[in-house]
């Protein structure tokens, strides 16, 4: 009877030593480095700078949380419509662009805990004669970054709805903006605090309103966090937050 025992856990721990090398079983993965998708071209989230170099709120954040965590992080240039998708297949481990969290997106992919709150501002020029009303009324178009909860609020509250506002796309929210100067367009609409920052600087342009939509901002990861980054992620926010540096980055690209 002991020797038949013996013999039945020796089955299984031969059993779980294969299943553990098959890969049906096994703990987060590691990787030597991450790769951080981020749509360079929003700033103070993320932008480049006269020397080339990828700096803003998001990016440092990313950098100080691997420090923190114990882990390398490289930051790749990648087109906004694009990050869900590669992160998704796999290209890149962790998205870091100002993403809303929504329903659908986390259908395919998985967020951290939220780290900014935002809603959608309309852009407008000064000498338009325009509101946020009247911008966002028939006959006018309206631009937006593809991909972006702002696109997605005109089509939804404005198009599926009957009002015939044009929508137009674009790569990023600057070319957007561009021809909102050069009146080929009547607004834009993008989150809040990028759209504030941009707009400071500017003469000709202004926010015609705010559209109360509550969005929460998250960094995401592939559905299941085959790497275990998001308890990393969200463990380094709350370090950051505990010893300060959180306010110091929010102070350093958004002022006190």
């Amino acid at each position: 009877m002991a020797k038949r025992k013996m013999g039945l856990v020796f089955a299984v721990v031969v059993l779980m030593a294969l299943v553990l090398g098959s890969g049906v079983i096994s703990p987060a993965a590691e990787k030597k480095v991450y790769i951080v998708a981020s749509d360079i071209s929003w700033p103070p989230f993320e932008w480049k700078d006269e020397a080339g170099n990828y700096v803003g709120f998001e990016l440092d954040v990313m950098r100080e949380i691997a420090k923190l965590e114990g882990y390398r992080i490289e930051i790749k240039d990648i087109a906004f419509d694009s990050i869900i998708p590669g992160v998704e297949a796999g290209k890149y481990d962790i998205g870091a662009s100002g993403f809303t969290i929504t329903a659908k997106r986390e259908e395919v992919v998985d967020f951290s805990e939220s780290y900014w709150k935002s809603d959608q501002a309309v852009l407008i020029r000064k000498d338009s004669g325009l509101n946020i009303i009247t911008a966002l009324s028939q006959g006018h178009t309206v631009g937006a970054q593809r991909g972006t909860t702002g696109a997605n609020w005109i089509q939804i509250n404005l198009i599926e709805k009957g009002v015939k506002v044009e929508l137009k796309l674009y790569e990023t929210y600057s070319l957007a903006a561009l021809d909102l100067v050069n009146k080929n367009i009547d607004a834009v609409i993008q989150d809040q605090p990028a759209l504030i920052a941009f707009a400071a600087p500017e003469e000709n342009i202004e926010i015609a309103g705010i559209i109360m939509t509550r969005g929460e901002f998250g960094f995401l990861v592939q559905e299941g966090d085959p790497y275990g980054l998001l308890a990393k992620i969200n463990e380094g926010m709350k370090k950051l937050h505990a010893s300060g540096e959180w306010d110091r980055l929010v102070a350093k690209y958004f002022g006190e």
